[in-house]
């Protein structure tokens, strides 16, 4: 079932060692068929180096596992709420990658202050507040996606300009049209935290980017105006 899902989705959880996002087995990428209404995602706590596709896990919206040897994983009604609260995405990402993650344990959202921010994503990159005790009692991974999902919607924030978040005291998630798209997201997202926390040490007065630079490095990259890289 979904065997070229199955393959698409290991490769892309392989590029999250690849590209240092994540240390032992802190991370998981999911894939989605929206036409089945079924997803993809990474076995919970299995070593990367011992991972085939095969392991792959096959899981409904629901959070049911439809197929697979082992169990999905933790993350998975996370991913579950982002797909459902999400029409747009193909493809979520979670890691505990180190820059990332530092912004989102000191509860902040990443400034955009620079052109290599702004070609990704478009505006700060938010940091959600963390769980009460009554919704991590209520349902960890679940409230999480939820918390995500209404986040977004009550601040008419564009999930597809805006790809990435942080969990407060967590860690990141991002997302795209696929789930290569949102690996690379992934590693963006740890490359712009890095950048933007030399940038506060060189400089801790610096302000963001201005909008206008903002505005043209976003949307020549983006939308229907677009003229960066091939037609093709």
């Amino acid at each position: 079932m979904l065997e070229e899902l199955k393959k698409e989705v290991y490769e892309a959880n392989m590029l999250l060692p690849k590209y240092g996002l994540v240390t032992f087995t802190w991370g998981n990428v999911s894939g989605i068929d929206r036409d089945k209404g079924l997803f993809v995602i990474k076995p919970s706590g299995v070593d990367y180096d011992k991972l085939t596709w095969e392991d792959m896990v096959v899981v409904d919206l629901e959070g049911n596992k439809v197929e697979g040897t082992y169990k999905p994983s933790s993350d998975t009604p996370t991913h579950v709420e982002i797909y459902k609260g999400f029409p747009e995405v193909g493809g979520v990402v979670h890691t505990h990658s180190s820059w990332a993650t530092s912004w989102a344990q000191a509860g902040r959202g990443i400034p955009c202050y620079g052109t290599t921010h702004a070609d990704y994503m478009y505006g700060e990159i938010p940091c959600v507040r963390n769980l009460t005790k009554e919704e991590i009692d209520a349902g960890y991974e679940v409230n999480t996606g939820v918390l995500i999902v209404n986040y977004f919607k009550e601040n008419e924030i564009d999930v597809v300009a805006m790809p990435a978040v942080l969990c407060k005291n967590h860690g990141p998630f991002t997302w795209g049209k696929d789930a290569h798209e949102a690996v690379h997201n992934a590693v963006v997202l740890d490359e712009v935290a890095k950048m933007a926390a030399r940038c506060e040490m060189i400089n801790p007065k610096n302000k963001p980017a201005p909008q206008e630079l903002q505005d043209k490095h976003y949307f020549r990259k983006h939308g229907a105006n677009a003229y960066y890289g091939q037609n093709t």
